[in-house]
């Protein structure tokens, strides 16, 4: 019999994506969806850590089941370290990625390409129905461009040139990105222990 893993979002493209990194898991992927009155979460935290135990805490205790959740920030060393946890809203509450995109490169102004260096993060946290955790991170090393090239992503995407490959992330192939992310990194190390609740 599989076991039923809630992932604390209600973005069904995070269920498939799983799926798809985790073949061969005898996991029943649920989102937050599948239980009717699940709270929502405040991500109010101060770090990455913080937000991905919140949600997956508030998950794990509303449905009574293993709950996987997950929180990805941006981390510019220039800036020290921001936008980090407030990547996604780093331009104002209810911005566009292209505001986000806009604020980044005034930040950087004319800094030189050697001091643009950056990394992607994604921490994911695994708990149980008793609260206990388990937190992996995954990263993928950079740096910021001068301005935005390629179609192929979001986000900050089109600004991320990826260490040693001289393309950003919006230049790469799905297949070429999906390989290499720090979100794939993540799940890469997590993979264990899921395989542990699978019977794997």
């Amino acid at each position: 019999m599989s076991q039923t893993v809630v992932i604390a979002t209600r973005n069904r493209h995070k269920l498939a994506e799983l799926s798809e990194l985790m073949p061969g898991l005898e996991i029943d992927f649920k989102t937050l969806d599948d239980f009717p009155g699940a709270p929502e979460v405040i991500e109010d935290g101060a770090t990455l850590e913080e937000n991905a135990a919140k949600k997956a805490r508030s998950a794990a205790f509303f449905c009574g089941l293993w709950a996987l959740a997950d929180d990805t920030g941006l981390h510019v060393d220039a800036l020290g370290g921001a936008p980090g946890v407030y990547s996604a809203r780093y331009a104002g509450p209810g911005c566009s990625y292209a505001e986000n995109n806009i604020k980044l490169l005034a930040e950087l102004g004319d800094l030189p390409a050697e001091k643009r260096t950056a990394r992607f993060c994604c921490v994911m946290s695994l708990c149980s129905p008793g609260g206990s955790l388990i937190t992996v991170e995954g990263r993928l090393e950079g740096s910021i461009a001068f301005s935005a090239s390629g179609e192929n992503g979001f986000g900050y995407d089109p600004l991320f040139i990826v260490a040693g490959s001289g393309k950003t992330l919006a230049e790469l192939t799905s297949a070429g990105k999906n390989s290499i992310i720090h979100r794939s990194d993540a799940v890469k190390k997590m993979r264990p222990y899921l395989a542990r609740l699978s019977g794997g």
